[in-house]
């Protein structure tokens, strides 16, 4: 065989070997349970409390639920004691398990040490850093926002330096245990450079790699770390929209995501957001980039809000 055939050759065996890979991702997404079903002890093997910031309502609060439900204790916390309280409450009520609550205003950065009080001594089996925040209630292009440089401290402060110093509190004792889970919620929109949704997306850009960069730093001490990426998800963020098929309620999600835990450092968390994620890689970006569907997404969003 010639050396231009066998160039071609293993060409043509890297493009099969390409799409093999693809398709078992795909199988992966589609049908998780037959690949890595979790044992039912699974959450408690990891330790006996769950933390979760932004725990009072949305997402976070469907996160509590659910691991409350597979038998944790959990650690809410929140801005607003008040909700705090009133969830803990329903979780207490629907689990039997213990929950504390710790109000924290992740916008600030002295909270930290009230923070490492109530957690130490405790077994941290999971981390769930969902807190997060969107600058403003509808996208605008970034010099058109309100409080610029207000905005700009409290989305660096809540989006991306919460999740890293909860991440700096909580892995010493996972190291030291030998196991431990992290799920750090991104959003699917960082999935390429959004505009008018800029500096939101480029904070859940952060989220993305530094899960991925301290998930390769500690696999191999046994500790599963994830970017959680969703799409629309009916929450006070989103204006309360309408669940349907690609907007889910938080319950759903949080029941699906947990699904893909061994799936790799970074998913959609279900079926409907993957397709999206895979819709916006193939889709050129110039598309979204034009000024007309900036202007519609804009409208779009008004539109679709409930809450304003």
């Amino acid at each position: 065989m010639g050396f231009f055939e066998l160039v071609f050759t293993a060409i043509g065996a890297s493009v099969v070997f390409c799409y093999v890979l693809k398709t078992l991702r795909l199988l992966k997404v589609l049908f998780p349970k037959l690949w890595d079903t979790l044992p039912g002890n699974f959450f408690t093997s990891m330790g006996e409390w769950a933390v979760i910031t932004g725990g009072s309502d949305g997402v976070g609060k469907a996160y509590a639920l659910e691991l409350a439900q597979r038998g944790m204790n959990v650690v809410i916390i929140s801005r607003s004691v008040e909700k705090l309280k009133k969830t803990a409450e329903e979780i207490e009520k629907t689990s039997g398990k213990t929950v504390k609550v710790l109000a924290a205003d992740f916008t600030k950065d002295n909270v930290y040490e009230s923070i490492e009080k109530t957690l130490k001594n405790q077994s941290v089996g999971i981390l769930v850093n969902n807190v997060g925040m969107l600058p403003t209630p509808i996208p605008c292009k970034f010099l058109n926002m309100k409080f610029l440089e207000r905005r700009l401290n409290e989305v660096i402060n809540c989006n991306t330096k919460a999740m890293m110093h909860m991440c700096r509190l909580v892995l010493p004792g996972m190291e030291k245990r030998g196991k431990g889970v992290i799920l750090n919620v991104s959003s699917g929109m960082a999935t390429i450079p959004f505009p008018t949704y800029t500096l939101y997306t480029a904070s859940k850009v952060c989220v993305d790699t530094f899960s991925q960069g301290l998930q390769a730093e500690y696999k191999a001490k046994g500790i599963i770390i994830q970017a959680v990426t969703p799409f629309a998800i009916s929450t006070h963020m989103t204006g309360y929209q309408k669940p349907n098929l690609i907007t889910l309620t938080p319950e759903k999600f949080v029941k699906t995501s947990l699904a893909y835990l061994k799936a790799g450092d970074k998913t959609f968390g279900s079926i409907p957001h993957t397709i999206m994620g895979w819709i916006l890689q193939t889709v050129p970006i110039q598309f979204f980039h034009t000024e007309k569907m900036q202007q519609q997404l804009i409208e779009l969003v008004k539109k679709n809000n409930t809450s304003l």
